[in-house]
């Protein structure tokens, strides 16, 4: 957790990492990319990469252990969401979608029971619809928005 807030970024599986750069980059704020590896670091001095060992949840931990109430955490993992909402920490999943206090219940309701239906009927097939265009328009909205407001606490 920093004084100036942060952007940390559940960077292994995430399709807006270059729009969470260039929205740092334009407001000066720090952004920290956390994986397994396998992701090419920046030349932007803004942004960090943070490589943790691999392992089942490994960037989650260490997400979930430095983000803090001036701090916006991109996800779409619902539990380490959760802790992140519990911590003060803004959460954005990569489709714009704001995760808050309000709305953090049922999502990880409705995760728990996608997962129940997935493990009860081991051919179900899919279930989510494919990352679009205005997906990435509604990210790059919502988290300017999420940065200035975050700004000004």
């Amino acid at each position: 957790m920093t004084d100036t807030g942060a952007i940390y970024i559940d960077a292994d599986a995430c399709p807006v990492k270059a729009e969470a750069e260039r929205v740092a980059t334009r407001h000066a704020m720090r952004m920290v990319l956390v994986s397994n590896g396998g992701i090419r670091p920046s030349a932007n001095p803004l942004v960090e990469s943070v490589f943790v060992s691999a392992g089942p949840d490994e960037a989650d931990k260490w997400i979930a252990d430095h983000a803090g109430p001036r701090d916006i955490v991109v996800t779409g993992d619902i539990p380490l969401a959760a802790k992140c909402v519990e911590a003060g920490a803004q959460v954005i999943k990569h489709n714009g979608e704001t995760l808050t206090p309000a709305n953090i219940g049922m999502a990880l309701a409705t995760r728990d029971l996608m997962q129940d239906l997935r493990s009860a009927d081991p051919f179900r097939q899919g279930g989510g619809r494919p990352f679009s265009k205005a997906d990435r328009s509604r990210f790059l909205e919502v988290l300017e928005r999420l940065v200035r407001a975050a700004k000004t606490r």
